[in-house]
């Protein structure tokens, strides 16, 4: 992602992403529902809604980012989710996701039961399973680059590439 000048941040918590990517002749929009803190990054705009619907009128993007994003949008709605990234993305441009193993919710159910850790949105996990992900994406038209886990395998890293 560090080549990409044009970069969508689905989700993109308290723009820490942006704020690393941004610099000479960058371009980022990063959306979240629960963005609440303004921030001021030189070409970086940050929405304050829903992907895709609250998303401004722009260009297409080189680069959309989804870290441990997916596993919170309703099973209904991937899909579609799948599909305005390919809308949005140009030729040759790619998505990069994180999704954590189902076992990690286990691991959050235990620390927020000792109040060790924030419950935020893990009931918007609904058991989501990884092995989901590249079917969904390349029903929509992408193909998969790599696939890894990180984090002795409570972690995936999915990238996709928009064929042109």
């Amino acid at each position: 992602m560090d080549k990409a000048r044009r970069v969508l941040d689905v989700g993109c918590g308290d723009g820490t992403l942006m704020c690393r990517l941004a610099g000479d002749d960058f371009i980022g929009v990063g959306i979240d529902p629960r963005f609440t803190k303004p921030q001021d990054v030189p070409g970086v705009q940050f929405v304050r809604g829903n992907f895709s619907d609250d998303l401004p009128a722009c260009e297409s993007f080189e680069a959309i980012a989804m870290l441990a994003v997916i596993e919170h949008v309703p099973e209904g709605a991937k899909a579609a989710w799948a599909s305005a990234c390919h809308r949005l993305l140009a030729d040759n441009g790619r998505v990069v996701l994180t999704v954590p193993s189902p076992r990690v919710d286990a691991i959050l159910a235990v620390l927020r039961f000792f109040r060790l850790a924030d419950g935020t949105a893990l009931e918007e996990h609904h058991g989501f399973d990884p092995g989901e992900v590249t079917p969904l994406f390349e029903s929509a038209g992408f193909s998969l680059v790599t696939h890894k886990t990180f984090q002795l395998g409570l972690n995936n890293l999915f990238v996709f590439t928009k064929n042109a």
